[in-house]
């Protein structure tokens, strides 16, 4: 018998109930979240997309992604780190992505700071490594995942001492689950029985 935090759709697969009625939604959590990333472009990507959603719905984030690539040159933090105060200006009147000052400006600032992690620790996936949540069961119920944890905590308080900015606890959280540094995928969902084989 479903929980009701999972729901049957096509092909008769069971999900994570947060991601029904959104093929974007769907989509992602098929395909994308809680795998780790392969380079450090999809690292600072899923960074500065987490830092993007806070206040907001991942499906928002989601849905204007590929404007924000095409803005932030694929997320290259290198090329990033170039970008101009009055390239800023053109981005922020662009409806296409999320008009937030602040948050733009993080991506670019964040991406200055980069290079020095990299160096420090030979790429992104080796610092995020070190916050790799503790293993526990697998929750059974959306109730039982947490919006922040020690490790969380950690990573947030290493990041923002470090200059780093929206990097709050609970969206680096949101980072570790959609980067496979934690697995929230429920009991019964299809990409949990996947990743026990």
């Amino acid at each position: 018998m479903l929980g009701a935090d999972l729901v049957t759709g096509e092909g008769g697969l069971q999900r994570c109930a947060w991601c029904a009625g959104h093929d974007d939604y769907v989509a992602y959590h098929d395909n994308e979240w809680g795998r780790p990333p392969v380079s450090d472009v999809e690292w600072f990507e899923k960074v500065s997309l987490e830092g993007f959603q806070a206040g907001l719905s991942w499906l928002t984030v989601l849905r204007k992604r590929d404007r924000l690539r095409t803005w932030f040159h694929g997320f290259d933090p290198a090329r990033v780190a170039t970008i101009r105060p009055s390239r800023v200006e053109e981005m922020l009147a662009d409806p296409g992505i999320i008009r937030h000052r602040g948050k733009v400006e993080s991506v670019i600032a964040n991406a200055r700071l980069a290079s020095g992690l990299i160096d420090e620790f030979g790429s992104f996936g080796a610092y995020f490594e070190g916050f790799r949540e503790p293993t526990r069961p697998r929750p059974r119920a959306m109730s039982e995942v947490p919006a922040i944890t020690d490790t969380s905590v950690a990573l947030s308080r290493d990041l923002r001492r470090r200059g780093w900015r929206f990097v709050g606890p609970t969206t680096m959280y949101a980072l570790m689950q959609s980067m496979g540094l934690v697995d929230d995928h429920l009991v019964g969902c299809h990409r949990a029985e996947l990743r026990q084989h």
